[in-house]
């Protein structure tokens, strides 16, 4: 734990050298282009990270975001929370912590009140091209370092580790004007994992480990401050235990300004752990400086 403590700490410190710079950051980029903050962390959508980068800030610039999600299902809640710093609309460096409260399944195996815990330190590279202008999308390289706090649940439904990490490449372009005279923006991702339930289940199992999965989302931003949209996450099915679907939202994310973002969503992750049928409601508040 001391090694993650430092990482946080280090982060924290170049999170608080950014704020003067931040606090100027944004001008130049259009409202929205920021994304908001997926529960990993990540600049982009609720499920999907995106080829944006946190906050507003361009290459001469810093910029800083801070969120709070939860998301509540029929038989458990997830609430995760973190923040990101990004250096001169190249770098993305980011923290997470995740927290799956199990609920009805706790309940049922005479652990009431019993949670899974996640922390996730991320990183992101824009390698080439522009959100807005130019004829090629924003490319960006990027990974999620995972590690869980509990293990003892996972191990028991057959999880191979504890920790792992996912590698993803994601391409995102915003259209001006191309869904009827609507602004539209359009996202892939490409990643490499090896997660069960975004690695809340831990990582691997008795049916595999490490694949590629696809990630898509798709957003109108019906004016500058309102987008709605939708996102489909593949997930892999490792655990014999239990069947792994894929995850979708239709989202609503409103931008007041530069500073704050609120998403509404409507979730589908399919079984969990055993769970038929979890589909529920998402709301994430976004800080950006």
């Amino acid at each position: 734990m001391t090694r993650y403590a430092s990482v946080i700490g280090l982060l924290a410190g170049l999170l608080a050298l950014a704020l003067p710079t931040a606090c100027r950051a944004g001008d130049g980029r259009l409202l929205a282009t920021g994304g908001v903050t997926e529960v990993e962390g990540s600049a982009g959508g609720g499920l999907v990270p995106w080829a944006v980068l946190a906050g507003y800030g361009t290459r001469d610039q810093m910029g800083v975001t801070a969120f709070r999600t939860r998301l509540d299902l029929p038989d458990y809640r997830l609430d995760a929370w973190g923040a990101a710093f990004t250096w001169h609309n190249r770098v993305e460096l980011s923290v997470a912590r995740d927290r799956f409260d199990l609920g009805t399944l706790g309940r049922a195996i005479g652990l009431p009140g019993a949670a899974l815990r996640q922390d996730v330190f991320g990183a992101k590279l824009r390698l080439a091209g522009d959100l807005v202008y130019g004829p090629w999308p924003q490319l960006t390289l990027g990974v999620q370092r995972k590690r869980l706090l509990d293990f003892t649940i996972p191990r028991l439904v057959g999880a191979r580790r504890d920790r792992g990490t996912d590698v993803y490449l994601a391409a995102s372009q915003l259209l001006l004007g191309a869904a009827d005279g609507y602004n539209l923006l359009w996202n892939l991702t490409l990643r490499s994992t090896a997660a069960n339930q975004f690695g809340l289940l831990g990582f691997g199992g008795d049916r595999g480990g490490r694949q590629l999965v696809g990630e898509g989302s798709l957003a109108v931003l019906l004016d500058p401050h309102l987008a709605v949209g939708t996102e489909y996450r593949q997930k892999p099915d490792h655990l014999s235990f239990a069947h792994e679907s894929h995850a979708s939202d239709l989202f609503v994310a409103w931008f007041p300004d530069k500073h704050v973002s609120l998403t509404v969503a409507y979730v589908s992750l399919g079984p969990v752990a055993g769970l038929r049928d979890q589909r529920g409601w998402y709301l994430s508040l976004q800080g950006s400086l």
